[in-house]
């Protein structure tokens, strides 16, 4: 019997016509039954929308790789590839199924905790921990299914044993170059369990604010408020000190600070400051404070600090200050506008002969601890009491 003759066996096209109908009946149940679950709950319709495709495709090649071991009559070498091929295609489907039920897993878990809520410090940890066993998880079916593949074929494994045995020095520069790779890997890891970064917490790096959009194996995503991303290697994050604004709660304080003149009103400004926070929902109602926290100059400085719930909005209540404090110097305190102050004088240079007075006796300064009774005692409090001689009279 030739090999052409074996693949159009009466028998052979019964039981693959069975298999391939019998495989989009299942499906086809399967997909009806998930749908109708669907329009009531939301993992329902989560876990068709992923494992549909891979399920359809798993399922299908099972069915005709079953019968191609069953009722396939062909030469040995033909069967063997045959056999090959639909291991390694059957084996490749089911890892994409494997992969699809961890995407499931992962969403359905992650709605148990949302992150568009104002304490969601939680939520954002434990997400990010799934995302990063979701990912360890693809990683080690992928590996397995490769690894399965090659063990299927006929003599892999003495062809592996031979190449390993000759092959020292190539692992040796093999496993330097990776070793940066491994450490993003570990460094990954590291900030999905030890909780000092999480996906959405703001951060300062690199002098940059923004979010942490994204944690992975290797790298950490940072979106920068003016919608830019910044890519950094995981070994960033615990190799080099980093402002983490959400490590434990969304609500920050915020200066806002002013250079003005000596005539400026602390107090009429204090009180402006309390109205324009009160007509505000941006403020928290946690901290306002007006200080004068500097005098040197020609300048005073006065600091403003507001509290809000979150980063986003703590700039925002820091812009609505400056803006609406600004108005109100402008309109009712003008004189605490700052200003340069220049002396211009006419006289005429004098030369130093002119310049020269007559000399003056010296007289001791009234300091601290000098001049009178209360001085003495203070300085005998401070010092070493040392007797003083007195002179002749003519020398007191």
């Amino acid at each position: 019997m030739s090999a052409l003759e074996g693949f159009i066996e009466p028998d052979y096209l019964i039981a693959l016509t069975v298999a391939v109908v019998g495989a989009v009946l299942v499906t086809a149940i399967t997909a009806l039954a998930f749908r109708v679950a669907a329009r009531r709950t939301f993992w329902a319709r989560t876990l068709v929308g992923l494992v549909r495709v891979p399920f359809r495709l798993t399922l299908l090649v099972g069915a005709i790789w079953s019968v191609n071991t069953l009722f396939l009559q062909t030469t040995t070498d033909i069967e063997r590839l045959v056999d090959f091929i639909f291991r390694a295609l059957f084996i490749a489907a089911s890892a994409w199924l494997l992969s699809a039920l961890l995407y499931f897993f992962e969403e359905v878990s992650a709605t148990r905790y949302r992150i568009d809520v104002r304490d969601n410090r939680v939520a954002r940890r434990v997400r990010t921990q799934l995302r990063m066993l979701r990912r360890i998880g693809v990683v080690l079916i992928v590996i397995c299914a490769i690894g399965a593949v090659l063990l299927s074929i006929p003599g892999a494994a003495t062809l592996g044993a031979s190449l390993f045995a000759s092959a020292g020095l190539i692992s040796v520069v093999a496993g330097l170059a990776a070793q940066s790779t491994l450490a993003n890997m570990f460094a990954g890891i590291q900030l999905a369990f030890n909780n000092a970064l999480r996906v959405d917490d703001v951060v300062i790096v690199e002098a940059e604010w923004g979010k942490i959009e994204e944690i992975t194996l290797t790298y950490v995503v940072v979106h920068i408020w003016d919608d830019r991303r910044m890519v950094l290697p995981s070994t960033y994050f615990t190799t080099n000190p980093f402002q983490n604004w959400t490590r434990h709660n969304s609500e920050l304080l915020g200066a806002v600070e002013f250079d003005l003149d000596w005539r400026v009103d602390p107090v009429g400004m204090r009180e402006e400051l309390d109205r324009i926070v009160a007509q505000t929902e941006l403020w928290d109602g946690r901290v306002v404070v007006l200080q004068v926290t500097d005098a040197v100059g020609g300048f005073v400085r006065v600091r403003v600090l507001v509290s809000a719930a979150d980063a986003p909005t703590l700039f925002d209540l820091r812009c609505l200050v400056r803006e609406n404090l600004i108005r109100w110097l402008n309109t009712h305190n003008p004189e605490a506008l700052p200003v340069a102050r220049t002396e211009l004088r006419r006289d005429a240079p004098q030369t130093r002969a002119a310049v020269r007075t007559p000399a003056h006796p010296v007289t001791a300064p009234v300091g601290l601890f000098s001049g009178d009774e209360n001085a003495e005692a203070r300085a005998a409090e401070f010092t070493t009491s040392i007797p003083v001689q007195e002179g002749p009279a003519e020398h007191r």
